[in-house]
């Protein structure tokens, strides 16, 4: 790809952006939220069309015109948020829009085998090719759309935060997917946040910033991470936890007694106090998500939970929970927690529209004016609460899910991966976010599959597994490694 510009309307995404790849490699494409990565991938997969520069593949000049001509020329397109449908079965997925066929006929039985051999060769034989895929986990739907992408005559794999969803171990697995593919000659564009990933699994590096290439051709090995932060973000980010404060939490405002909830959780207790973060760490699919969904009264479950010593009904739903003082930033922010269409201000004051009602009247003027507060307080970007947000980069579209809870007051903060795709400086904001709640007294309840996230920003970890509480902690007392050792399948606890 040489010179690509893509101008939307007042925005210029990508000027004169370059990138090079080669057969068989593993090459990685960094950049802040809101850098140009996923506009230059969408040019690369035929979903936009470039305003100037060429793309030369395998050889010769193309200019893809629809996802699927990309497909055609040979180049398959992970994204981040998954274009699956929930739906159709497993296998459905896999060969939507070239389903094998017998005599003109979709071949049921030859779609099912064949799906069922990509999902063995990626190492998850056990999802089923007649599931709805709807009802997967996010990892395993992440499995489904890498089968996809192996389906058909790939030369190069783009994969766009392809472990943000996946465990340590599953990432483990990837990785290995990936070696084979390369081996076998097909390149792989990998995009990911977690840059210690990038030195494991990548060859070279392409580093953009504000749309424009900063760097081609480094060395993944060999380049210091703090030289990448620093070509990525402008600056160097030394200290990205926020200090812990030396003073003592206060009174409790969680707290959890005995909670089940059918198949996932089984008598976990624990509690949360004012100005304390307290941080779940445990593998994908072992309750973590389960138990904040059941605390904000999305999931049915038995056992207590209680609110400033008020119970919780089991099955109360979430208004009750907001009403309570709760806030929930979800793992899928998408699909659970914004209204893509709508502007910025209106998601952010979304939770508390009776704060600007007066006698059945809507006091706009208001709205707006704390809606700028908050786009400027977390610096989303761009700058205009107008803009529906469905239109912004993942960082900055989490910073409005936490901007949410900010306008009016909450007592609970429940997060569950709230750094899922955010890049390196945009996770430093929202650590210092996360912490300043506390400092006002607010306590918080994490959930993150990045053991050091856990660890640098909380102040109590809880390691679960396989739906159970095996460790009530000070987080200073663990180290990353300990915490492995207990949450990987049939360690000692």
């Amino acid at each position: 790809m040489r010179g690509i510009v893509k101008q939307f309307p007042g925005v210029r995404a990508l000027d004169g952006v370059d990138l090079d790849v080669r057969a068989g490699e593993v090459h990685c494409l960094l950049g802040q939220n809101g850098a140009g990565k996923s506009t230059l991938i969408k040019i690369l997969a035929g979903a936009h069309q470039p305003d100037e520069g060429s793309i030369t593949f395998d050889g010769r000049e193309v200019r893809p015109a629809s996802p699927t001509a990309a497909i055609r020329l040979g180049i398959s397109t992970i994204y981040q948020e998954l274009d699956l449908v929930d739906g159709l079965s497993v296998a459905d997925n896999v060969f939507l829009g070239h389903e094998p066929a017998r005599l003109g006929f979709v071949s049921r039985h030859e779609a099912n085998r064949a799906t069922r051999e990509l999902l063995t060769r990626l190492g998850h034989g056990e999802i089923r090719p007649t599931t709805e895929v709807g009802r997967l986990s996010p990892a395993a739907k992440q499995v489904v759309s890498m089968a996809r992408a192996l389906s058909h005559d790939t030369k190069l794999i783009v994969m766009d935060e392809p472990s943000a969803a996946l465990a340590h171990d599953e990432v483990r697995n990837l990785f290995r997917i990936i070696r084979e593919l390369t081996a076998q000659g097909v390149a792989v564009v990998y995009i990911s946040h977690r840059l210690e990933e990038i030195r494991e699994i990548g060859n070279r590096v392409t580093v953009l910033k504000d749309g424009r290439t900063v760097a081609v051709s480094l060395s993944a090995q060999d380049t210091p991470t703090t030289q990448i932060v620093t070509l990525m973000t402008g600056r160097n980010v030394e200290y990205v936890f926020p200090p812990r404060p030396s003073r003592e939490p206060g009174e409790e405002v969680l707290r959890v007694e005995g909670l089940r909830v059918a198949g996932r959780v089984e008598d976990v207790s624990f509690s949360v106090r004012a100005g304390e973060i307290v941080g779940l760490a445990g593998l994908v699919g072992s309750g973590r998500s389960e138990i904040i969904e059941a605390v904000y009264g999305a999931r049915p479950f038995s056992g207590r939970v209680l609110m400033e010593g008020r119970p919780v009904p089991a099955g109360g739903g979430t208004t009750g929970a907001v009403r309570r003082g709760m806030g929930l930033a979800p793992e899928e922010r998408k699909a659970q927690a914004l209204l893509l269409g709508e502007s910025v201000a209106r998601n952010i004051t979304l939770a508390s529209l009776d704060r600007y009602s007066r006698l059945g009247w809507m006091d706009r003027r208001r709205e707006n004016e704390d809606a700028r507060d908050m786009v400027r307080t977390l610096d989303i970007r761009p700058a205009d609460p107008d803009r529906p947000v469905g239109t912004l980069s993942g960082g900055n579209q989490q910073k409005a899910v936490l901007a949410r809870w900010l306008v009016d007051h909450r007592r609970l903060l429940l997060l569950d991966e709230p750094t899922r795709g955010v890049d390196v400086g945009a996770r430093a904001e929202l650590y210092a976010v996360v912490r300043r709640l506390a400092d006002q007294g607010i306590g918080v309840l994490l959930v993150s599959s990045e053991v050091p996230e856990v660890l640098g920003l909380a102040d109590r970890v809880l390691v679960i597994r396989r739906g159970r509480l095996i460790k009530d902690s000070d987080a200073r007392d663990l180290r990353e490694h300990d915490i492995l050792d207990m949450i990987m399948e049939g360690s000692p606890v």
